[in-house]
């Protein structure tokens, strides 16, 4: 066994067990020593396990790239994140699945048949910091060697210690123990990643290789439940600073569901080959915006998935937060050709490191190109390409704690017109009163055509401020955090906006960067009550009466989508109806004995159709 392991950790009997009886285990020195064992001294790598009944199984290929290593799986539906992956393996409190009642056994012995199975496998052992160094939690992976490019990812998205840095007496308050083949024997072959929560410490088992479930959404969970616990909350959410031409300086927080613009708010505002930037383009008539922005504001990325408002940053009247990740899982589906996004192009194709890269072509010493998405399918791109961004190869990039001004959350919206009305009525901003953006946040739509998950049908709701996919706890103590949280940071302003479609409109991820150019340039979201206008749809909150950006009127019907006439007021009020069901049919799970009282007001307000007034009555919104 490594004398590491003995002279620096302090691991659970069972853990030692494992390690005392692996054939190897190895505890990298650092990045460079994780990335040479996933390709095994090869270009490329076949990621392979013997599964009882079946023979070999092959999970993923590796292959090595001049710019860094392409993970592919051989299967179209490993390559994203199946939104029921997450379930119980303890008898605590929690309003998730169990694994009991989903696959009808217990999971202690699944749990001491993966130790088992661990014990026999070449090891990798991967000490790291859950949400941090300064305010995080110390954690460790367990994997098989042959899955090192599973501990590369976990390396690059979490706070990876090397060997010759890992501190006295490490004792873990989170391990993760990867195990892929179980997903053959247990679980006809479906992502699985069962949570174990005990007193004194977390455990996951991760039984696929995909690492959004768990190396990353997996330790999200384990944030989440000491957050439960201690009343605090870790958002679902990226961050940036953006700077004015005039030196004006806004921090915005930006939330929502998969696919719901995170990374995107990261992004530079992009551009047609010209320089002008097309802002909306009318599906039925073809008629397109434009926008002739010569220079936009500049971006200080703070976070991209997950925000961390820990209780030691508190202060003031503001919501203060830092990044809880160490780099970044950015899906690149809307980059389809060279010059789609110039910065994000560069830095992946000439990276100062050898980076990640998952669901694109690769050749063994070729060049990764982020917009060279592999197929599911004959002429089916795959939605979910990826690359993992360490935070330290990016520019201007913020690590300390900062207060945010702005707080949005996005949406995924289809098309809405006469013929085929849908929820797609939300206007390009949506100014939101505090009890509107929290209601938001319970319900989390989805939204139209995600590109994160395995498809799902119908209009389905993430919940709980967009993080309860990966939470193992009770829906309605992380509600009531949010709301505290809210009512706590007065100071902090909110808005909605969409993505994909406004009405008739295709707009892709334009009402984002244009909300980040407006409202930096006008300082915030502090507007006159005149300036604004109740939505026609009260859970929209105002829409703005104008929009201007440098001088140039954003058009109404973009701002109040019931003025286009492809979609007119009775084909929005559908969608109005559409959407009140969708909050309604949601909403009603958190009405239990413990939501908070003002939370309780807030969503009857809602089940009895109350209007935009009610809602500022209840947690006034200061003009």
């Amino acid at each position: 066994m490594n004398s590491l392991i003995t002279e620096k950790f302090i691991l659970l009997p069972e853990v030692l067990q494992i390690l005392e009886n692996a054939p190897e285990v190895i505890i990298p020195k650092d990045r460079q020593e994780i990335l040479d064992l996933a390709v095994d001294g090869k270009d490329f790598f076949e990621v392979k396990y013997e599964v009882p009944g079946k023979g070999t199984v092959l999970e993923a290929t590796v292959t090595k790239c001049k710019n860094g290593l392409v993970i592919n799986y051989v299967e179209p539906y490993m390559r994203r994140r199946d939104p029921d992956t997450l379930v119980v393996g303890d008898d605590k409190e929690t309003d998730k699945p169990r694994f009991k009642e989903r696959f009808g056994m217990e999971f202690e012995p699944v749990r001491r048949e993966t130790f088992e199975w661990l014990k026999e496998q070449p090891l990798l052992l991967v000490p790291f910091m859950a949400g941090g160094y300064d305010y995080g939690y110390p954690a460790l992976l367990v994997a098989p060697k042959n899955a090192a490019f599973f501990a590369g990812a976990l390396a690059d998205l979490q706070f990876f210690i090397p060997s010759e840095k890992i501190p006295e007496n490490f004792r873990p308050r989170l391990y993760m123990f990867l195990a892929p083949v179980f997903r053959h024997i247990y679980f006809g072959g479906k992502q699985v990643v069962v949570h174990y929560r005990t007193e004194n410490h977390y455990e996951i088992f991760s039984y696929n290789l995909y690492p959004g479930p768990s190396a990353k959404k997996g330790v999200y969970g384990f944030l989440l439940y000491v957050g439960e616990k201690e009343k605090w909350v870790t958002a679902h959410a990226s961050a940036v600073k953006v700077i004015t031409p005039y030196e004006n300086e806004l921090v915005i927080m930006h939330e929502g569901a998969s696919g719901g613009g995170k990374s995107e708010m990261l992004e530079e505002i992009h551009r047609e080959p010209d320089g002008r930037i097309l802002v909306a383009e009318n599906i039925k008539t073809g008629e397109k915006f434009y926008l002739d922005l010569k220079e936009t504001c500049k971006l200080q990325p703070i976070a991209d998935d997950m925000f961390m408002c820990h209780p030691q940053l508190k202060r003031g009247k503001k919501i203060v937060a830092k990044d809880a990740e160490n780099g970044w899982f950015v899906r690149v589906d809307h980059i389809t050709k060279y010059g789609d996004a110039p910065d994000l192009e560069r830095i992946t194709i000439h990276p100062p490191e050898p980076l990640i890269f998952l669901n694109l072509y690769a050749v063994p010493g070729g060049v990764a190109l982020i917009w060279d998405h592999i197929e599911d399918s004959p002429g089916v791109r795959c939605p979910n390409p990826r690359v993992i961004l360490p935070k330290r190869v990016l520019p201007n990039v913020i690590n300390h704690p900062v207060e945010v001004d702005v707080r949005s959350f996005g949406v995924r919206t289809p098309p809405c017109l006469k013929e085929s009305p849908t929820y797609g009525i939300v206007g390009l901003i949506q100014i939101l009163p505090p009890a509107l953006a929290w209601l938001w946040r319970l319900v989390a739509p989805r939204g139209h055509d995600n590109p994160s998950i395995v498809a799902t049908k119908g209009m389905t709701s993430e919940g709980v401020g967009s993080f309860w996919p990966f939470a193992s706890g009770k829906m309605v103590r992380l509600a009531n955090i949010l709301l505290e949280q809210i009512i706590d940071t007065p100071g902090t302003r909110y808005i909605l906006v969409p993505n994909q479609y406004v009405g008739a409109y295709r707009v892709g991820f334009m009402p984002e960067w244009l909300a980040r150019e407006y409202l930096s340039r006008r300082g915030g979201v502090k507007f006159k009550p005149d300036q604004l206008v109740p939505a026609r749809c009260a859970l929209l909150g105002f829409s703005l009466k104008e929009m201007k950006i440098n001088g140039i009127n954003i058009p109404k019907e973009l701002l109040q989508p019931q003025l286009q006439p492809e979609v007119g007021e009775e084909a929005y009020d559908k969608g109005a109806e559409m959407l009140k069901d969708f909050f309604k049919r949601e909403l009603r799970k958190f009405l239990t004995d413990e939501l908070n009282p003002v939370g309780r007001e807030i969503i009857q307000c809602c089940l009895d159709d109350g209007k935009l007034e009610d809602y500022l009555r209840i947690i006034p919104m200061n003009f």
